[in-house]
């Protein structure tokens, strides 16, 4: 069983920054791949981001690359997602996912956590 607990939302103007932390519970937490996706008023679930167990490989779709870096410290148990450049069209929910391989649609995760909101305003 893994626990996951999203942190760092917060209202930013456009141009700033945010981190958002997800921390794990379990000891497995390593041998998971890690994903973030976010979900808008009124919109479907989006895939944002994800990364390997080691941390060597990372995905992006095209509306973050460049701006969005997502990374974890698997000593901490804990995933990042570091967000720059942020527009108003990224405010949404930001929820973290846990899966035994990558997992870019919004379906079928092993793990979520509740979310954490991340408004960006003009």
């Amino acid at each position: 069983q893994v626990q996951l607990v999203e942190s760092g939302g917060g209202l930013v103007q456009a141009g700033g920054s945010l981190r958002l932390s997800c921390a794990a519970s379990g000891r497995t937490f390593s041998s998971y791949a890690m994903g973030w996706f976010r979900q808008a008023p009124g919109k479907e679930r989006e895939f944002v981001a994800a990364i390997n167990w080691s941390g060597t490989n990372t995905y992006y779709p095209h509306s973050v690359k460049g701006r969005f870096t997502i990374s974890r410290d698997n000593a901490k148990n804990t995933v990042y997602l570091q967000m720059n450049s942020l527009k108003p069209e990224d405010t949404a929910v930001y929820y973290c996912t846990a899966d035994r391989a990558i997992v870019t649609a919004s379906a079928g995760h092993e793990y979520w956590g509740q979310g954490t909101q991340v408004t960006v305003s003009a």
